[in-house]
């Protein structure tokens, strides 16, 4: 059985509003041993299945396609992440 997971990504460092995080990332988990290149010293693996990231716009869309291809998922909720409101003037106490 294949094992993958299911998460949202979170918003990159430079932008500062939530754009293109409203979808789910379904990334499988590689099962095969890494193999390291004698002569350039590179990291590969026989398993190209890693290199595989499926675009979901919902996770009840992402569980369909999961268990119709018989796929064992773990899910990761997103984090949240609480807003304090706070005045200008308040950075100055």
């Amino acid at each position: 059985m294949i094992k993958a997971r299911l998460y949202q990504p979170s918003k990159s460092a430079m932008q500062s509003g939530k754009a293109k995080t409203n979808y789910w990332i379904l990334q499988f988990i590689g099962s095969s041993e890494k193999l390291i290149d004698p002569l350039m010293g590179w990291v590969g693996s026989t398993n190209t299945l890693q290199q595989i990231q499926l675009k979901f716009e919902s996770i009840s869309a992402a569980l369909l396609y999961a268990r119709k291809h018989n796929i064992t998922l773990s899910v990761e909720k997103p984090r949240t992440h609480k807003v304090r409101l706070q005045s200008y003037g308040d950075k100055f106490r």
